[in-house]
């Protein structure tokens, strides 16, 4: 893999997060948009949206339990193969992601049973996880 950077640092961030799906004509709920930290992405099948756990309501259809890995960026757009440096090693430990990612960096979330591992999985490639 070619990457600019061999040697990344991610940050794990404070909290655990869930991934929600409304339908795809669902407004924006006012707790999809609360906390630090949460994503929302609408496509024609539906509305998205990644926040922290406790601002969801009960009967909202989510997967719980997730931990962010932030990517310290900023990366620039050339770079190539950033994400893929943190994915393959994860995918080869055994360990699923959800991963969003913004103009600036990259966050990969794992659930947190997997952590561990994950957390291993990187630091075996001299990754530094703080």
């Amino acid at each position: 893999m070619n990457t600019a950077r061999k040697e990344l640092r991610l940050t794990l961030l404070d909290g655990h997060m869930s991934v929600c799906r409304l339908a795809p004509t669902s407004e924006i709920p006012d707790w999809a948009v609360t906390g630090g930290f949460f994503s929302v992405t609408r496509t024609a099948d539906e509305l998205s949206v990644l926040c922290p756990n406790e601002a969801i309501p009960e009967d909202v259809r989510c997967e719980r339990g997730w931990r962010a890995l932030k990517l310290e960026g900023p990366f620039e757009f050339s770079e190539v193969g950033i994400l893929a440096s943190v994915t393959v090693p994860l995918a080869e430990a055994g360990v699923g992601i959800f991963a969003v990612s913004t103009f600036d960096t990259d966050y990969v979330l794992v659930k947190e049973e997997q952590l561990e591992s994950a957390v291993a999985a990187l630091r075996g490639l001299g990754h530094k996880v703080l």
